[in-house]
């Protein structure tokens, strides 16, 4: 029979070797198993209560996680950089997913809370609005990175700043540098050289092509039905280049339609943005036969041929970026010469599974991360803000890995 808290415990010692004292490692552990076994909100005071089992030592058993949490010397980048190693060992994931976070809060004085518009959602909401980096495969994801996006109302008044423990370094940024950023750290990390899914909808994609673009990042991002794009002329000589949405595009493009899997169909068009028309891309699509059409667009960074541009390729310099299989018998029937590289586009079928990984994700976060914590912390400190989502991730690695084994029978090392 598989015992969960073997792997708990192997786990961890993996993940916080590079805490500097035992004390430090053994309470990392035990916050993680407070996460996995709390029931309700996993507030500060529910999992000291949980760590300490006695409610007389509630007050000193508080400040003691409170500490560990925001004030500890533990640094959670090293923690993060272990946990996507062991992901990339345990899971293989083939693709980072970059998505957004919203965590709504009542009162002001939670780190980065602010009345702030949420481009996903269309609205504005007062709470915390941040991104993860996950890492996915076709069976389960796992968050390894975050960003928390920070307002000029932080930034810019000293006294929050300090009390907040915000670093020198933050700079203000909108939702496209924050979710780019966080992309291509993630790609040149470990593992490094995995293409980026954004599952963003919203966000303004020229802005975000010039982040990852000149970084050499290969990306499938989402994008609206309304985003305006134009065919590729050097691709599709027939078609009109006038500025059109990416449904129009694709409803009007219906000799573009192939069967997918099951009931599925699917189109890709080569597309260039008007504010980059350098830049060649892949707009991708795919629906339930029957259904009024697709309800998610993506935008491929990597139509063409060849590899990645290298960092300080300008956006719009044409350059291919690798991602996508090999020309065969699945190729798209968008087939030409890609724009002063006379090479043919790839097939779109890999840059679709790739965006597939999102439902992956929204899976993991609904039945995982939602309950290990991930929206429940209340401290006002951004470093305790970023130890207790990196802590939740491991609970979140924890809870997945643990079921994976249990259900193949794998006892843990």
């Amino acid at each position: 029979m598989y015992d969960h808290r073997d792997h708990v415990a192997e786990l961890c010692s993996r993940l916080f070797a590079s805490m500097p004292r035992r004390g430090q490692r053994l309470k990392a552990e035990r916050y993680v198993r407070a996460l996995l076994s709390v029931p309700g909100r996993k507030t500060l005071r529910n999992i000291a209560d949980w760590m300490e089992g006695e409610p007389a030592d509630r007050e000193p058993a508080k400040q003691s996680v409170h500490h560990f949490i925001s004030n500890s010397s533990w640094d959670w980048t090293r923690v993060r950089h272990a946990l996507a190693g062991y992901v990339e060992d345990t899971v293989a994931p083939r693709a980072w997913v970059v998505r957004p976070l919203v965590i709504p809060k009542a009162g002001p004085h939670s780190v980065g809370v602010d009345q702030q518009f949420v481009p996903h959602l269309g609205l504005t909401v007062h709470g915390q609005q941040a991104y993860g980096a996950w890492l996915a495969s076709e069976q389960t994801a796992v968050p390894c990175d975050w960003s928390l996006l920070l307002t000029r109302a932080w930034l810019d008044d000293p006294g929050r700043r300090r009390r907040a423990q915000i670093p020198a370094g933050a700079l203000p940024a909108g939702p496209e540098e924050v979710a780019g950023r966080l992309a291509v750290g993630a790609s040149r990390g470990l593992p490094s050289g995995r293409p980026v899914v954004i599952d963003a909808e919203g966000l303004d994609p020229a802005r975000m092509l010039r982040v990852l673009v000149p970084a050499g990042v290969p990306a499938v991002v989402r994008v609206p039905a309304s985003t305006p794009l134009r065919v590729d002329p050097a691709v599709l000589h027939s078609y009109s280049e006038r500025p059109a949405t990416a449904d129009q595009l694709v409803s009007g493009c219906r000799r573009l339609w192939r069967p997918a899997e099951g009931r599925g169909v699917r189109a890709a068009l080569p597309v260039v943005l008007p504010a980059a028309p350098r830049l060649p891309l892949l707009l991708l699509a795919r629906w339930t036969a029957g259904t009024r059409g697709p309800d998610r667009y993506w935008l491929a960074t990597a139509p063409a041929l060849g590899t990645a541009p290298g960092p300080g390729t300008p956006l719009g310099s044409g350059a291919p970026s690798g991602l996508g299989t090999a020309p065969g018998s699945g190729s798209s029937p968008c087939v030409g010469a890609a724009r002063g590289a006379g090479a043919p586009y790839r097939s779109d079928e890999a840059p679709l599974a790739l965006a597939a990984l999102a439902d992956t994700v929204e899976l993991a976060f609904r039945q995982v991360s939602e309950q290990t914590g991930i929206r429940d912390f209340a401290g006002r400190s951004f470093q305790g803000w970023h130890r207790h989502m990196t802590l939740a991730s491991a609970a979140h690695a924890a809870a997945v890995l643990r079921d994976r084994r249990a259900v193949h029978g794998v006892r843990a090392a």
